[in-house]
């Protein structure tokens, strides 16, 4: 998510006092070690410099900030900081803490006067309703599902939710782990137990809900929805959607929508032959549908829009490498990407055994992907489809306006033309 913070961080000009509470992973032996891998992430990717509240009291030595190791210094330390940041660990353990602490006040307080900016993610977020869920002891330890009571940040805003990252998580694969590891029968359970007028307020993975108490506006951003749940209906509110705090409100009570109707997304994935990868929720749903479109456009010799669902699926990792800190899925995403140069390579090839046919149509949107693979820096794909052309007789000659090609056949033809770089 280094797009958002950036955003996040970028409101609050130079010279921002940042904190990082590591309360959720307190208990862990390796906290210090999370710590200044954080730490050096909002460092390197955020520019961010930040300093970490220690989980105060727990065993064993912290890191931490100098001289911020008592209770009353966090607790000063997080009321007056311009930025807190909360991630992973143990919803219950940060719970427990902050209750003997006291920062869930100071969090609290926070919120209720709009000060600075305050992110809670993953276990964090799970904190922030007023129930929250046990995940460890549920998921790992097997306790039956039950609420703990939260930190209700979001009460203060008039949100009587239970919140749930992670919402639509995946990982079990046949096993259902969505709903923040929970699965359905136990959200269904565990909905029953929730009061009149609340509701579950689920965030995808990936996704973020943030509320400007400046505008009263509530945005949801990243490559997931929110969810809006009550009593196993739900309301899903896409990533893009920008809409009054109140009609959230409305949303959770089960009212009626406010007046203001929830904004639809630009219609990029409502067509049925999932073409464009950009709507993808994930970059695993993003090859997925380029793979589907590129197995069409080879079915139906239609090299230009290969070569366009290729230059579209380069654009598409470049920009989820951007968003996220370390590789994932990004190498195997390459693979696949490699493999379709690879093919459209070959249909080149066949293509030129009879270049009086074929031989210009082929090139244009073969050097019209290169033209854009260099355009987007990926010179080493650029090359890929250099290679491949000379494997196939065409040789590339590239000037500052143009790529000029000659073709060397069997008999020792020659064809040339020039293809302009812009």
């Amino acid at each position: 998510m280094v797009t958002l913070h950036r955003e996040l961080v970028a409101h609050l000009g130079g010279d921002a006092d940042a904190v990082i509470l590591e309360t959720p992973y307190g208990f862990q032996v390796n906290r210090d070690d999370i710590s200044n891998r954080a730490r050096d992430y909002f460092r390197r990717s955020v520019s961010l410099a930040t300093v970490v509240a220690p989980d105060s009291g727990a065993d064993g030595p912290s890191s931490g900030a100098p001289g911020v190791g008592d209770a009353d210094k966090v607790r000063d330390l997080v009321r007056r900081a311009d930025w807190v940041f909360s991630g992973p660990g143990s919803p219950s353990y940060a719970l427990k803490r902050w209750q003997t602490l006291r920062l869930g006040e100071i969090l609290r307080e926070r919120v209720a006067r709009g000060h600075g900016v305050t992110v809670m993610a993953s276990a964090a977020a799970c904190t922030v309703g007023f129930a929250a869920l046990p995940v460890y002891e549920v998921y790992k330890a097997g306790h039956p599902p039950a609420w703990l009571t939260g930190l209700d940040l979001l009460g203060v805003l008039g949100l009587p939710v239970a919140v749930i990252p992670h919402y639509d998580n995946a990982e079990g694969g046949t096993y259902d782990t969505r709903f923040c590891y929970m699965g359905e029968p136990r959200l269904v359970a565990l909905e029953q137990e929730l009061p009149e007028g609340s509701a579950v307020l689920g965030i995808d993975e990936h996704t973020a809900v943030i509320v400007d108490l400046g505008t009263s506006l509530v945005r949801v951003w990243g490559r997931g929805v929110m969810t809006i749940r009550r009593r196993g209906a739900s309301v899903l509110v896409p990533d893009g959607t920008t809409l009054p705090l109140e009609q959230l409100r409305d949303l959770v009570a089960g009212a009626e929508p406010a007046v203001v109707p929830l904004p639809r997304r630009p219609a990029e994935t409502d067509t049925d032959d999932g073409a464009g990868a950009g709507g993808a929720a994930t970059l695993q749903e993003a090859v997925a549908a380029a793979e589907l479109r590129f197995d069409s456009a080879q079915g139906a010799r239609d090299g230009g829009t290969m070569a366009e669902v290729a230059v579209e699926l380069e654009s598409v990792i470049a920009a989820w490498s951007a968003d996220m800190e370390e590789d994932q899925g990004g190498e195997w995403a390459r693979t696949v990407l490699h493999g379709m140069i690879r093919r459209l390579a070959q249909a080149a090839g066949r293509g030129l055994s009879e270049p009086e046919h074929t031989l210009g149509r082929i090139l244009v949107p073969l050097l019209g992907l290169r033209r854009r693979l260099r355009a987007d820096g990926a010179y080493d794909l650029a090359d890929e489809v250099r290679e491949a052309l000379a494997a196939g007789g065409v040789r590339l000659n590239d000037a500052a306006e143009s790529s000029e090609w000659r073709w060397e056949g069997e008999t020792g033809d020659q064809q040339t033309g020039t293809r302009p770089q812009a």
